[in-house]
């Protein structure tokens, strides 16, 4: 039941990053680096909402690598190795500071905690594979703080909004999110 969690919301993810690319496109030709940074939190967010249902460690390593591994079929705007880059950037800060909480928290503050720490990683990644250095310190800092926020609000809070609500609807019966006693 984990796995097939992980492979759908993966599809899902890879099948929105088909349709979020152009909205980057056109956030980048009005508002360059700073407007593309807006909707950052929105790539990262299947990972996230997966760890949040399953609550088992290893959750992040799984379900990223599958997205990565259904994007590249699916074909990116950034390229393969960009999908596979990311996906390691997240899964690594995700694993991390889960482990650090010893998989017991699950509230609101971790969760956005992990959305904003999730950034700054693949930040330093991306500008190196795709240039941002070129912007200028200043830019650079302020796409990462724009980024960094938005991590917290469209992954940490969107996981936070969207796991309560199907933990509430019943169809996460059988997940972790939906036991007594083990929603914060």
């Amino acid at each position: 039941m984990d796995i097939v969690l992980m492979a759908m919301l993966a599809a899902a993810n890879a099948v929105m990053t088909v349709y979020l690319s152009p909205v980057n496109q056109a956030l980048n030709s009005v508002g360059g680096p700073i407007a593309t940074s807006t909707i950052t939190g929105l790539y990262m967010v299947y990972g996230l909402l997966a760890y949040y249902i399953i609550r088992k460690p290893g959750t992040a390593v799984i379900t990223y690598s599958i997205g990565a591994v259904v994007q590249s079929f699916m074909g990116t705007a950034y390229g393969i190795a960009s999908a596979f880059a990311a996906a390691a950037c997240y899964m690594v800060i995700a694993e991390l500071v889960f482990f650090i909480f010893k998989y017991r928290n699950w509230s609101w503050a971790v969760l956005l905690l992990v959305g904003g720490a999730m950034v700054p990683i693949w930040f330093l990644v991306a500008a190196q594979m795709f240039g941002y250095m070129n912007w200028g310190m200043n830019i650079l800092l302020i796409a990462l703080v724009v980024r960094t926020i938005s991590g917290v609000i469209l992954c940490g809070l969107l996981t936070k909004l969207l796991g309560d609500a199907l933990a509430r609807s019943g169809l996460l019966r059988r997940f972790a999110v939906s036991a007594k006693g083990k929603a914060a």
